[in-house]
Order: C-alpha cells, then structure tokens, then sequence
C-alpha cells in the first residue's frame, strides 16, 4: 500500500497507466495517493531550453553555411507527450534540426546585389517568425509548446568564410563609391 504514496513538485505531473491502460494524469501539485498496481511516469512541465548543435546546410542559393537555433518549449498535453512519441525530448531535438535545415533552404544567407530580399542575415523578425511556427506545426504532434525560437548561430562554412568576406569587402567598396559619384 505503501507504493500508492507520491508526491508533485510544482510543474510536474504524473501520467498512470494500470496494465497498459491510460487511467490519467494528475498536473496539480500535493501529496497523492493512488492504486498502488498504477505504473507512474513523473513529466516536467516546465520550460526548458535546447540550444542545438550547429549543422552545415545550404542555402536558398546553395552556398553552405553553419546554422544553429535556439528553443524554448514546454510540455502541454502529458498525454501526447508520454504515447503519441517514443522519446518527446529526442524527438524535439530531431524535429529542430529538420525545421532548421528547411528553413535555410528557404532563405539565402545574405543578398549583395540589394537590401529588398529578406535574407537569413538581415530579416530577423520574418526568419525567426517562420521557424518558430514551423517547429509549432511539428511539435504540436507529441504535445509541445513553443515559446520561442530563433537562430542562435550563422556563418558561413569555413571553406567559404574567407572568400565570402572578401565579397563583402568588395560589395561595400563599391556601395561606398557609386554613393560618392
């Protein structure tokens, strides 16, 4: 009778099957007694941070680039979470770098030739916008919540940086001419 005992820390809750059966979940904190036969999984339902590896993509333009996101997320429905996935925290570090490399086929990394295309580099709001809503629509399948999410790394992959720069160097000298003549 003993093992029927837990307690809930504030932002956990316990989801309890009896013999393969979903009987609930319980989300308030507090000291519970339940049928000791249940089995019990304890998840967090707070939010958490994943800062993802950077990986080598390419670009809208096919230029290879290293990119990285940041993501705040939570747990919303323990129910999903616990049978709809295998693993929920394995599956949103797969999904993040899925909705990653899709993103960055999307957008090139930076424009040269003018400042009208929204570009990886310059269109934070837009970039950062469509990432979190397509990690939303993924995540939503195992119950996650997305708070935030954003690039947190950008670069060019180190077999192009140097050449890159030197093309900046040159795009600006030119700019800084024909606004002279």
């Amino acid at each position: 009778l003993l093992r029927g005992f837990f307690f809930l820390n504030p932002n956990s809750s316990m989801v309890m099957t009896l013999f393969g059966d979903y009987e609930g979940s319980v989300r308030d904190n507090g000291f519970y007694w339940v049928n000791p036969l249940l089995s019990r999984r304890q998840i967090s339902l707070r939010a958490r941070n994943f800062d993802s590896e950077k990986i080598k993509v390419n670009d809208k333009v096919g230029n290879p680039i290293q990119i990285g996101v940041i993501l705040v997320w939570r747990v919303e429905d323990t129910f999903r979470a616990a049978f709809d996935v295998d693993n929920f925290e394995n599956f949103v570090k797969v999904q993040s770098d899925s909705a990653v490399r899709k993103l960055a086929g999307q957008y090139a990394y930076d424009n040269f030739d003018s400042d009208s295309e929204v570009t990886l580099r310059s269109g934070h709001d837009e970039v950062n916008h469509a990432l979190e809503e397509n990690l939303r629509k993924r995540l939503e399948i195992a119950g996650i919540s997305v708070i935030e999410a954003r690039i947190g790394y950008l670069a060019y992959a180190p077999e192009i940086a140097s050449a890159m720069l030197r093309r900046q160097q040159a795009t600006a000298v030119v700019s800084a001419r024909f606004k002279i003549v």
